[in-house]
């Protein structure tokens, strides 16, 4: 079922990528020889106005075949017969169909369950962030000079720029005026239980136990339900958070209560150091509020935007070093992924998981459409680039030329292709 379910979604973002290539290329007079939906040998097709229309077997993906694409052909409707501008905007509009497919999805996603605004949910006592000034409800808008508007913003920007012993410069918007912080993290050691739950859920019911964890070790199983800790009781998830948000895990053993079948059980479970690193000493809102239409269109842009720039910064990780190969995931990834996300949502119903399955949809719209302007030869971006070089020089690279490095792209796309599949399933079994 996941792999369907992937392969409907990947589908459906090559095809909506093509169709930007198609559209663009029937505005600008453009033979388009073939646009068809899916791989491989045809099931059925038919041809209107010189283009064929396919239904082919695969279902992964689709293509837009253009006439004079890639050879020099002495025809008005030839690609390589039209202008750079025109040639630019054809090849381009592949990407901006896929941003203009993570924006739509956005606005159905942010309009149905709402946005995570950045607002201090808690503070630390004697933590830097209460030293400093800040306060509960303050709402962060900008840290180091990068623009928040999620909380997912603050949790990303720490993600590539790891917390050190340097202040952090926070600016935040209290009672209608913008406030500047200055924040200088301290070393703290986080403990786990090794566990997660879904923090609206009615009851604190546990959803994933980690292996080799506390509580793996003390025989607690996924399904079970947090009735208490350390004597106060949890009747809901929420309730969890609160408790474990005010009261943070130390080496301290933990009195756990817990309902499994309708029987009451109880453990004592020693918390495992699992991460030593700076802190803050700020809990910000995790939950998505409702919000006017006017606004869900504003932060579907900001969902766009960073969804595109954490792909721009992910693979500047990676060409730096700074992030491993091994992190790399490919289609039997995504398969993974999705798999996990409708395993995890299913007990909330179709909705739920339609909803979950759109935002991860988002990031990969967001992502191929990146990765497509990359200037690599076989990818968009490599063509564009050498449209750009003929606005420069005024007059084309030779079409063998081009040929040569395009060829030369897609082998060494292939390679990568072959290293991310292999990498994918070493993942699987690791």
């Amino acid at each position: 079922m996941k792999i369907i379910v992937a392969i409907l979604i990947l589908g459906v973002i090559v095809i909506i990528h093509e169709l930007g290539h198609f559209l663009l290329a029937k505005r600008n007079g453009i033979t388009v020889t073939e646009f068809s939906v899916g791989m491989g040998p045809r099931i059925a097709s038919f041809v209107r106005k010189g283009t064929r229309y396919s239904l082919k077997l695969l279902p992964f993906g689709g293509s837009c075949m253009m006439l004079g694409e890639d050879e020099t052909v002495d025809d008005e409707g030839a690609f390589n017969k039209k202008g750079v501008w025109a040639r630019f905007s054809v090849i381009v509009a592949g990407a901006l169909f896929n941003f203009i497919l993570a924006f739509v999805l956005a606005l159905i996603v942010l309009g149905d369950v709402g946005v995570d605004k950045p607002y201090i949910a808690k503070v630390d006592a004697g933590s830097p962030a209460e030293t400093s000034g800040l306060l509960v409800d303050d709402l962060i808008t900008e840290v180091n000079g990068s623009e928040i508007h999620f909380s997912r913003d603050i949790q990303y920007y720490f993600y590539f720029n790891k917390l050190s012993e340097e202040a952090v410069d926070v600016t935040v918007l209290r009672n209608g005026e913008k406030v500047a912080l200055k924040i200088a993290p301290v070393w703290k050691d986080l403990y786990q239980l090794g566990c997660s739950y879904t923090s609206t859920n009615p009851t604190a019911k546990l959803e994933v136990i980690v292996e080799g964890y506390p509580l793996d070790q003390a025989g607690v199983q996924v399904g079970d339900v947090i009735a208490s800790i350390n004597g106060v009781t949890i009747t809901t998830a929420k309730d969890l958070a609160v408790y474990l948000d005010e009261q943070p895990l130390t080496e301290d053993a933990v009195t756990l209560t817990y309902l499994r079948d309708g029987q009451e059980k109880e453990v004592i479970i020693n918390p495992k150091l699992v991460q030593s690193g700076y802190d803050l000493g700020w809990i910000y809102n995790p939950y998505r509020e409702k919000v006017n239409a006017l606004e869900v269109v504003k932060y579907s842009f900001y969902e766009l935007r960073l969804n595109i720039v954490n792909t721009i910064k992910s693979i500047g990780s990676l060409v730096m070093g700074k992030v491993s190969m091994k992190e790399v995931s490919g289609p039997v990834g995504i398969v993974n992924v999705v798999g996990d996300i409708v395993s995890e949502s299913e007990d909330y119903g179709m909705h739920a998981t339609l909803l979950s399955l759109a935002q991860f949809s988002i990031l990969l719209s967001a992502n191929l459409g990146v990765m497509n302007l990359l200037p690599l030869p076989a990818l968009d971006g490599g063509r564009i680039v050498f449209i750009l070089i003929e606005a420069i020089r005024k007059k084309p690279v030779p079409k063998e030329k081009e040929a040569v490095v395009h060829l030369v792209g897609m082998a060494l796309l292939m390679l990568l292709m072959v290293f991310v599949l292999f990498n994918d399933i070493r993942n699987i079994f690791q």
